[in-house]
C-alpha cells in the first residue's frame, strides 16, 4: 500500500501559491500508485489546508479521485484537524462505490474497510481527527483528552477485530500526535488541557499505523509511522526529505517492510543567517540563488531596504527577519523567542498576566480561557465560518470568548 498524508491542498508559501506544485505531486502519487502496482492507496487527513477550502484546491481533489477511481485501487482517506469532516465528508456513501472510501465520521471508526491478498484480509479502519470537546460523549471516553478519545476509538477497533477470523491483518489511519514525533512549524496546535500528544501504545495490536498531523517523515515504531507532508510548509521543514511510504504487508504477525519515495520539490528551502553584507558577499551561499530563502539579519542595526539588497542576490527571498547580535546579559528578546514552544493557552494567560500588572489568571479564569480556545478549535474544526451559521453552538462559544475576554 501507499501511505501519505497531509496534503493541505490550497495552501500558500509565505503568499506564494503552491497550487501548480500540489498538482505536480498528485501527478506523481498517481504515477508511483500506477507504476508500483500499489493494491491501496491511504491518506492520513488534512486533504485541505482549511475547512472551507478554495475552488482550486476543490477541483484539485476531485481530479485526483477520478484519477485513483479509475485506476481501480482502492483508495481509504480520512479528515484531519484542518479539514471540516462535515463538508469533506458530503457524497462519501456515493464515492465508496467507485473504491474512494472517506472515513469523517467519527461513529464509523469500527466499520472497516476489508481487502484482500495472497495472505488473506485486511482491514483498514479509519479514524477521522477525534476532537476531544466533539467527540468525548459519543465514543464514550473516560476524558475529554486526546489519548481518552483515541484509546476509545482504538478499543472498538480492537473489538470488532477480535471478531474477524483468524489471521486478520489491520491497518488503522488516524490523524493525531504521538510522543516521540518531531514538529514542525507549520502544524496547528491541537494542544488539549495542556497536553498534545498521545502514547504510542494506544496502537497496540494493529500491524501498521499510517499517520498524519506531523510534517516530517518519520518513524515511531517499525509499525507506527508518519509519511509527513508532501511540500514543505513552513522554512522549518528546510531540511526535511518530502516522501510517500511504499508498505508492503506479509502474514500475520509479521513487519511490515517500508520503502520511502522522495516526491517532487518545486524549488528546495535555504534559512541563511548574519549581517547583510556578509550574506551578500559570502560565494558559500552560491547554491541558495535559485532557492526559496529566509534570510536572519544579525546586524546591531536595520540596514536600509534589506529586502531589496538580498533580493537582488536571491530573488526569491521571502521572509526576513531581524535578530541583532547582543550580548548574553542583555535582557531583550524578540516577542518571537519569547513566545517560541508556548502553547496557545500559555500565551493568552501570560497577556492577563502582562495587562494586570503581573497578576495572571485564577482557576476560575484559567477555566474561561479554556473554554474559550476549546470553543474557538472546535467550531473551526466544524468549517463553522463566522455570520454563516446561528444557534445555541455559535451563541455559547460567542458568550464564553465573550467572557474570557472580560
Amino acid at each position: 500500500m501507499l501511505h501519505t498524508s497531509d496534503w493541505h491542498l490550497g495552501r500558500s508559501f509565505h503568499r506564494v501559491s503552491l497550487l501548480a506544485a500540489q498538482r505536480e505531486f498528485i501527478d506523481h502519487l498517481v504515477t508511483t500508485v500506477r507504476e508500483r502496482h500499489i493494491d491501496a492507496v491511504v491518506v492520513a487527513g488534512d486533504i485541505y489546508d482549511r475547512a472551507v477550502p478554495p475552488l482550486a484546491a476543490v477541483e484539485l481533489f476531485d481530479d485526483a479521485l477520478h484519477r485513483l477511481a479509475d485506476l481501480g485501487v482502492p483508495t481509504v482517506m480520512i479528515s484531519g484537524n484542518h479539514d471540516s469532516a462535515r463538508r469533506l465528508g458530503v457524497g462519501a456513501g456515493l464515492i465508496d462505490r467507485a473504491g474512494i472510501h472517506l472515513r469523517t465520521d467519527p461513529a464509523g471508526c469500527a466499520t472497516p474497510v476489508v481487502l484482500s491478498d495472497d495472505h488473506g484480509e485486511v482491514a483498514f479502519y479509519g479514524l477521522p481527527y477525534l476532537e476531544p470537546g466533539l467527540v468525548r460523549e459519543e465514543l464514550g471516553a473516560s476524558a475529554a483528552g486526546h489519548t481518552a478519545v483515541l484509546g476509545a476509538a482504538m478499543d472498538r477497533v480492537r473489538a470488532d477485530l477480535a471478531t474477524r477470523p483468524s489471521g486478520t491483518r489491520s491497518v488503522v489511519l488516524a490523524h493525531a500526535f504521538v510522543a516521540g514525533g518531531a514538529v514542525s512549524d507549520s502544524e496547528r496546535d491541537i494542544t488539549v488541557g495542556g497536553v498534545a500528544s498521545v502514547p504510542a501504545d494506544v496502537f497496540d495490536g494493529v500491524d501498521y499505523a499510517a499517520l498524519g498531523h506531523l510534517h516530517g517523515c518519520q518513524t515511531i515504531t517499525e509499525r507506527i509511522r508518519y509519511s509527513g507532508s508532501p511540500l514543505a510548509y513552513s522554512f522549518s521543514e528546510a531540511a526535511h526529505r518530502k516522501s510517500l511510504w511504499v508498505v508492503e504487508l506479509g502474514a500475520a504477525g509479521e513487519a511490515p517492510s517500508c520503502e520511502r519515495v522522495d516526491c517532487p520539490v518545486p524549488r528546495p528551502l535555504a534559512r541563511i543567517r548574519g549581517r547583510i553584507e556578509e550574506l551578500l558577499d559570502d560565494p558559500d551561499l552560491d547554491r541558495h540563488e535559485e532557492a526559496w530563502v529566509e534570510a536572519t539579519l544579525t546586524d546591531a542595526v536595520r540596514p536600509q531596504e534589506p529586502m531589496a539588497r538580498l533580493a537582488r542576490r536571491f530573488p526569491h527571498v521571502l521572509t526576513l527577519v531581524f535578530d541583532p547580535e547582543r550580548p548574553p546579559e542583555d535582557p531583550l528578546a524578540s516577542y518571537a523567542q519569547r513566545l517560541r514552544g508556548r502553547s496557545d493557552r500559555q500565551i493568552a494567560e501570560d497577556f492577563v498576566a502582562h495587562v494586570r500588572g503581573g497578576r495572571g489568571p485564577d482557576e476560575a479564569e484559567r477555566a474561561l480561557l479554556g473554554d474559550a480556545l476549546e470553543a474557538v478549535r472546535s467550531a473551526a474544526h466544524e468549517g463553522v465560518v463566522p455570520g454563516e451559521e446561528s444557534g445555541a453552538g455559535a451563541a455559547t462559544a460567542g458568550a464564553t470568548m465573550g467572557e474570557a475576554a472580560r
